[in-house]
């Protein structure tokens, strides 16, 4: 879809990007006596920033809410496809009307909130033809999960919240049914997922719809009503949202498990590959440039991927003779088998996540300047998504601070899950990785919202990546068994590189993918199954974490060569982090600007 999500991170892409230090002065080279008329220009495009906003939070009332915006917590997204239609034209029209703005003698930062918006809108509008409206339903993502989901990030503080969402559950009945008329439209153009990963989706479904409604993921809100809030109200409430979970939610999973399971998997694809699709390589290559933000071929990135695989190989290899085993087989085979090294409960994976979180918090004034006012918290993963979801990840708190950021941690079958790599993951997910990254650029005051809540797939997760190994640099993963979980996390990434473009490039078959996973890792078997299944379900957008990483490495490398003993990290980090989430090349102005601005210091 088009519209605006920060759920799925919209890419950002812009041909220059300019140095902050320009954001509340003028142009280089701009006259002191500038026409009266620049004004006028600048005043029209924040006028059209603000007002394309404002379409895209109304015509997303969940993801408003999600970032704290209640004005349209009665309203749900329409999924139609006039409302699809509509919504083209109407980002055909903003395009027009931003591409008509004269930015000439503008701040740099204006400058270049035309150019991102330009780029974004030309960006969607591109997909256009692929029509990927047409395929919402994964067993990684869709409706029938994101509407539960949703839940927990709502606020339930009055009779209002309760209402609207009352309201909002009997809109979703709608929602669910213009979600499988796209799927059947995408039946007809040969649009149409892998069989084996839609017969999961039915799984999930069913998981839903038999439940008792009282103990629904929709009926949460009910777990704990505020004491501001009447028995009769409350008596009210409930009865009214159990009767909707029960005659409205519940049939209406049952209906698409049953259409999902009779009539829409049967026909899913059964090749893997983005290339079976219609204009399959065109469609992988425009992927691909989402997700990276780069004009890298997939035999490119698939050559990087084997470097970086053979290079980490090198590192594991050697904690592996250190720890007194010939090779990383025979060291992966003892880790598997030792029952020190595996989750002990569901409560001793929050505990160690929130123990890593906790000590990198202590050690964050030694690398940035700038740290983020928002809090971070760590949750389990909501059980009804528990059995697909990844090991960890994360969703951003609201920009006024009343929900914390949260870590969501898959404590489900804890026994067969090794807590190697928790250290690492605690840094990517909570701090100074996503949640740091996300949290500062939601409190950045001089850049619009469409920046402050947009991203793209290479910066965030190349800045994630980048910064779980900011630990060792401090003195973390002292346990040589974090330190291999360290490395084999960034294998997984490395090899996401070769098999993501074995996939959707190379043809290659899922048991390759598979053998490439036990080749090269010690990965757990339920992660190895998870993350092939997401690669082929989610073309393109696990590129993004070595891509944007390496990008950073290099960006480091080159400042601390070009500055010498005036190469600050702080002030680097500080610079990363300092104008939102980034295209690859607009990063890479950014810092060679400012580079160039301590030289000259």
């Amino acid at each position: 879809m088009l519209r605006f999500s920060s759920l799925t991170l919209v890419t950002l892409m812009v041909a220059a990007a300019l140095s902050a230090d320009g954001m509340n002065g003028a142009a280089p080279g701009a006259s002191p006596s500038a026409p009266s008329g620049l004004e006028a220009r600048r005043k029209t495009l924040n006028d059209l920033l603000a007002e394309q906003w404002e379409y895209n939070l109304s015509t997303n009332p969940e993801f408003a809410s999600y970032i704290g915006d209640k004005r349209w917590n009665d309203q749900s997204s329409d999924n139609s496809l006039a409302a699809t239609l509509k919504d083209i034209e109407k980002q055909k029209e903003f395009l027009k009307r931003f591409e008509a703005v004269d930015t000439t003698g503008f701040p740099e930062q204006e400058q270049l909130n035309k150019t991102l918006m330009v780029r974004q809108l030309k960006d969607s509008l591109e997909g256009v033809k692929f029509k990927n409206w047409e395929m919402p339903v994964t067993q990684f993502y869709g409706l029938h999960i994101n509407g539960p989901q949703l839940v927990s990030y709502l606020p339930f503080d009055t009779v209002k919240d309760y209402d609207d969402y009352l309201t909002r559950l009997k809109n979703f009945p709608k929602q669910m049914d213009d979600t499988m008329d796209n799927m059947r439209a995408g039946m007809a153009d040969h649009l149409m997922p892998p069989k084996f990963l839609l017969e999961k989706v039915v799984g999930q479904a069913d998981g839903i719809a038999h439940v008792a409604p009282e103990k629904s993921a929709f009926a949460a809100p009910l777990s704990k009503f505020p004491k501001t809030i009447s028995a009769e109200d409350q008596k009210r409430i409930h009865d009214a949202m159990i009767a909707i979970i029960r005659d409205r939610i519940v049939p209406e999973y049952e209906k698409f498990s049953k259409f999902v399971k009779e009539e829409y998997a049967p026909k899913g694809r059964l090749d893997p590959g983005v290339w079976a699709l219609p204009d399959g390589a065109e469609r992988y290559a425009y992927l691909v440039k989402q997700s990276t933000t780069t004009t890298m071929t997939p035999e490119e990135i698939h050559a990087i991927g084997l470097r970086e695989v053979a290079r980490i190989e090198g590192e594991m290899r050697a904690i592996a003779k250190k720890m007194g085993f010939a090779d990383m087989k025979a060291f992966n085979a003892a880790i598997e088998k030792n029952p020190e090294l595996h989750g002990k409960s569901r409560q001793n994976l929050i505990d160690l996540y929130t123990k890593y979180i906790d000590q990198m918090q202590a050690k964050l004034p030694e690398l940035f300047g700038r740290l983020p006012k928002a809090k971070v918290v760590v949750k389990p993963t909501e059980e009804f998504r528990e059995a697909t979801a990844a090991g960890a990840d994360y969703n951003t708190g609201t920009p006024d601070g009343s929900r914390p950021g949260v870590v969501n941690v898959n404590t489900s079958d804890f026994a067969n899950r090794k807590i190697i790599n928790i250290e690492t993951t605690a840094y990517h997910e909570g701090v100074p990785g996503h949640h740091m990254q996300l949290s500062i650029a939601q409190e950045l005051p001089t850049i619009p919202p469409f920046r402050q809540q947009g991203g793209n797939t290479a910066y965030v997760e190349g800045w994630a990546l980048y910064s779980e190994d900011l630990g060792r640099e401090v003195g973390f993963y002292q346990d040589p068994y974090q330190l291999y979980g360290h490395y084999q996390d960034e294998m997984l990434r490395a090899i996401r590189l070769v098999v993501d473009t074995g996939f959707h490039a190379k043809r290659w078959t899922r048991d390759q993918v598979v053998q490439f996973f036990h080749d090269h890792s010690g990965t757990d078997e339920v992660e190895v199954q998870a993350e092939t299944d997401r690669y082929i379900a989610i073309p393109s957008q696990a590129l993004g974490y070595k891509i944007g990483q390496l990008a950073i490495l290099d960006l480091r490398e080159k400042a601390k060569k070009a500055l010498g003993s005036k190469f600050d990290i702080r002030g680097f980090h500080d610079e990363v982090l300092g104008a939102g989430a980034l295209p690859m090349d607009v990063l890479k102005a950014r810092i060679e600007a400012w580079v160039a601005a301590r030289k000259g210091a």
